[in-house]
């Protein structure tokens, strides 16, 4: 088993709101997860800690449970792992607000028999099947909303966790409901990748390659070779930005089961 991540801040003037993290549990087998952080846009979350402490926390607790208890499905992890970070800030900060801290998710978890994924908002993963063909497994939501609703914070507000808009996991632990979740037998699988959307606008936005080629640049160049390729791409002001930030946060892991 070969695992290569890395997760670099879109500024250095601001922190990193992605989380990435690998596991290898002592039962067998390995667990992926990788958040994204959702910047608030400015006004607040009514949290007095911040997204980074969010991602941590959850993040945390989404790699330990996943380890930890193989009999639980990722979508129960997931509401655990909500839960419980909720609780750890519910008599401090107003989790009823629709910008509290919140993220975007993907979890991938194997052992010996199946790969499980889940995948909440707008991150991306990548199956790869034994003769190399690339399955992306995307949750389309938050694509499917109008740019020129997503240009207003009130009309992306009112669809922020709502009904006809899209998830993310902030507080309530029902969004796990939410998250495409699946199964895939591990004789079908060669290898699995986990980008949050700073990294997989080098296909989504760019255009640089299909899933494919991205997936082949990451067991090729690493991580790290993905994201310098992002960063390139980013830097040309002949280029426009992607959606509203030139550059962001940008993660990506790779394993090959």
């Amino acid at each position: 088993m070969r695992i290569d991540l890395a997760t670099a801040p879109g500024s250095q003037e601001r922190p990193n709101e992605d989380w990435v993290s690998a596991s290898a549990p002592a039962s067998g087998g390995g667990v992926l997860v990788v958040l994204d952080g959702v910047t608030p846009p400015a006004g607040g979350d009514g949290c007095a800690h911040g997204v980074p402490w969010f991602v941590a926390r959850l993040g945390g607790r989404l790699t330990e449970l996943s380890g930890s208890r193989p009999d639980m499905p990722l979508a129960r992890i997931l509401a655990e792992a909500v839960r419980a970070t909720a609780e750890a800030h519910r008599d401090t900060c107003d989790l009823s607000h629709v910008r509290t801290p919140q993220a975007t998710v993907v979890v991938v978890r194997w052992d010996e028999a199946y790969v499980e994924h889940l995948v909440l908002s707008d991150s991306v993963l990548l199956l790869q099947a034994p003769g190399g063909g690339v399955t992306a497994v995307l949750d389309d939501r938050l694509d499917r909303v109008p740019p020129e609703v997503l240009r207003s914070v009130a009309a992306t507000d009112a669809l922020r966790n709502a009904e006809g808009g899209f998830f993310t996991a902030a507080a309530d632990p029902s969004v796990a409901a939410r998250a495409v979740t699946g199964r895939t037998p591990r004789a079908r699988v060669r290898a699995v990748a986990a980008l949050t959307d700073g990294a997989s606008r080098w296909t989504d936005t760019f255009g640089e390659g299909d899933w494919a080629e991205c997936l082949a640049v990451l067991r090729k160049e690493g991580a790290e070779g993905l994201i310098g390729r992002v960063r390139a791409v980013e830097s040309d002001r002949a280029r426009p930005s992607a959606r509203y930030k030139r550059h962001d946060d940008a993660s990506a892991v790779y394993a090959e089961l």
